[in-house]
């Protein structure tokens, strides 16, 4: 496939969410190996910005880039169209310091490049071709990068409690993203409005761009675009931030709970792997640290002890208290939580009523299916990778006093790297939460 650009120049107006100022922006055709620029025509001497993880420095809400004084804001909505309908070279004329957000997708971006007509151009796109995954991680959230025969990505998004939990997964073409990524509109929580506000963020911003969920109810100003349309924003973003590797990829990207500092902190890794393959090979010395790891091919059950060798989780997120049996294949375990009333969370959720939250259930039996993994496929310097849930069922409430009695089976194991499993946590018998998940197994220096 040849790079490409646009046959014409394309311009538009609209406010930006952030500063609350009117901005017009025109995208202009660039020749090959261009990449994408911002220039600040409002600005002396009209400085230019080139769209690379190098030049990222601001995650908060979304993704600027800056060149020492020179700074762009809001890139990842124009950045996702062009990722995603496959254009390579452009020079973005901006007169303003951020995008305007338009009605909060990327649909007014996409028309842009449509009436600007994509090109091909006289020059091969090259792309990265991932060879191994790559993974990162932030408390509950995480991204993982595996290797794939195009690009591909498959997100789960959730609140705070649980309540609007999404899961989708979509081949991107020029195709698929216009008619299931672009119109995805960008969503907030209503609590976290007031904070943003005192950051100097979101002046601009109102139900005409952006979706706001208040509890179970979400709040817009037209019907919801896909019933699904806050897990699509998502991967909305995810297509806009890893366009910033400067290259197009050909991947599978495995989302949970993605924003943009974490898909930034991915396209770094990515980056940085990039890099690395490119050099010549050099002569290091492979000399690997002592590492005070148990030997678990023989267990039937684990201590808290023998728990916190295999984990990297601590308090007050460590949800598995002890592993009370394992059959002799490793494929399937019992394990123990105990809830108690002293448990940081409770302050909060909730006073005088103190509620175990679905997030944390379904924590409880990643961990525990993560141990799984370990024993099934050896533990020595390796970290279970949480990547995915799917058929999440929060049936009952967990309340302090409660034994969490946490199943976990596997499902399916693919050279023992990624794998497959279901869980499922019970109170005195009865089911409270099940789901099923897929982790990866990542070398303990990588993670």
């Amino acid at each position: 496939m040849k790079q490409r650009s646009i046959l014409r120049e394309v311009t538009a107006k609209g406010k930006a969410v952030h500063t609350g100022e009117e901005v017009s922006l025109t995208i202009k055709p660039a020749p090959v190996d261009h990449g994408v620029v911002f220039r600040r025509i409002d600005l002396y001497g009209k400085p230019e910005v080139k769209a690379s993880i190098g030049s990222v420095s601001e995650v908060v809400r979304s993704t600027t880039v800056s060149d020492g004084y020179t700074k762009v804001e809001m890139t990842e909505h124009l950045l996702s169209v062009l990722n995603g309908m496959g254009v390579d070279n452009v020079l973005v004329e901006v007169d303003g310091n951020e995008l305007p957000v338009f009605d909060g997708s990327a649909k007014e971006y996409l028309n842009m490049i449509q009436e600007a007509e994509p090109v091909e151009q006289d020059k091969d796109r090259e792309y990265y071709v991932l060879k191994e995954p790559i993974s990162v991680s932030n408390g509950n959230r995480s991204l993982v990068a595996l290797p794939y025969d195009g690009f591909k990505v498959t997100c789960t998004s959730t609140d705070q409690k649980a309540v609007h939990t999404q899961h989708l997964s979509i081949d991107i073409d020029p195709d698929t993203y216009a008619t299931q990524v672009a119109a995805a509109r960008t969503f907030t929580i209503y609590e976290e409005i007031e904070p943003l506000l005192k950051m100097g963020k979101i002046k601009g911003g109102s139900l005409d761009c952006a979706v706001v969920i208040k509890g179970d109810k979400i709040l817009s100003k037209e019907p919801l675009r896909f019933p699904d349309e806050m897990v699509r924003h998502k991967i909305l973003d995810i297509i806009g931030d890893i366009f910033l590797l400067g290259k197009p990829i050909k991947a599978h990207i495995v989302a949970l709970i993605p924003g943009h500092a974490l898909n930034a902190k991915l396209t770094q890794a990515l980056y940085e792997k990039m890099t690395e393959e490119a050099e010549p090979p050099k002569k290091k010395a492979t000399e690997k640290k002592a590492s005070a790891k148990v030997d678990i091919s023989d267990f039937t059950e684990l201590n808290i002890q023998q728990l916190l060798n295999l984990l990297p989780h601590r308090y007050p997120f460590l949800m598995v208290d002890r592993v009370i049996e394992i059959k002799d294949d490793n494929t399937e375990l019992t394990a123990v939580k105990n809830v108690t009333v002293n448990e940081p969370h409770f302050t909060g959720h909730y006073p005088g009523n103190p509620i175990m939250p679905g997030v944390l259930q379904i924590e409880a039996m990643a961990q525990v299916a993560g141990v799984l993994m370990l024993l099934r496929c050896g533990g020595e310097g390796k970290i279970p990778l949480f990547i995915n849930a799917d058929k999440v069922k929060l049936r009952k409430i967990v309340t302090p006093g409660d034994q969490l009695i946490i199943e976990a089976k596997i499902l399916k194991l693919r050279g023992n790297k990624i794998g497959s499993a279901e869980a499922r946590c019970k109170v005195n018998g009865a089911v409270v939460s099940s789901m099923e998940m897929m982790f990866a197994l990542v070398d303990e220096e990588d993670s």
